[in-house]
């Protein structure tokens, strides 16, 4: 986490902050997501030589979205997918794999994924891209409430 803020501090974003090792990254700079996102992508291939998806989000949006939660149980039962772009549901695919305790909400990009019984078990979990039709990542509510509490705090 801490090359990836060396990086970040690089491309001379202000306020760098990281949470958990997991990529989680919040920064002040005044660029369009998309290009923000692509300038980080390229800092990381070459600085680090670390190619990975990179989904920035702006910090109305983390808020937004955070709060917009359909569901309400501990936030580690509860995940949020960011996709790429809108996702292409397999509902067969999904029914497939579907437990009967877990549900799905769509709001655009974002999908809430429900699984009361833990991710562990979750046959839908493991398979949520497939099932998406489109490259996502995911957090839980508790790190999507902590990153939109680093983003409210300057």
């Amino acid at each position: 986490m801490a090359d990836l803020r060396a990086v970040a501090k690089g491309l001379g974003w202000d306020q760098v902050k990281t949470y958990i090792a997991s990529g989680n990254l919040v920064f002040a700079a005044n660029e369009e997501p998309d290009d923000l996102a692509g300038r980080l992508r390229g800092a990381l291939a070459k600085d680090l030589m670390v190619d990975v998806p990179i989904y920035v989000l702006p910090a109305n949006v983390v808020r937004d979205i955070t709060t917009a939660c359909p569901f309400d149980d501990a936030g580690n039962r509860i995940h949020l997918f960011t996709c790429e772009a809108p996702p292409v549901l397999d509902d067969t695919l999904k029914n497939a794999l579907i437990a009967p305790d877990e549900v799905i909400h769509i709001e655009g990009r974002f999908v809430w994924l429900y699984a009361p019984s833990g991710v562990a078990r979750s046959k839908l979990f493991a398979k949520m891209e497939k099932v998406l039709g489109v490259a996502a990542t995911a957090r839980n509510l508790n790190t999507m409430r902590k990153l939109s509490d680093l983003v409210t705090t300057p």
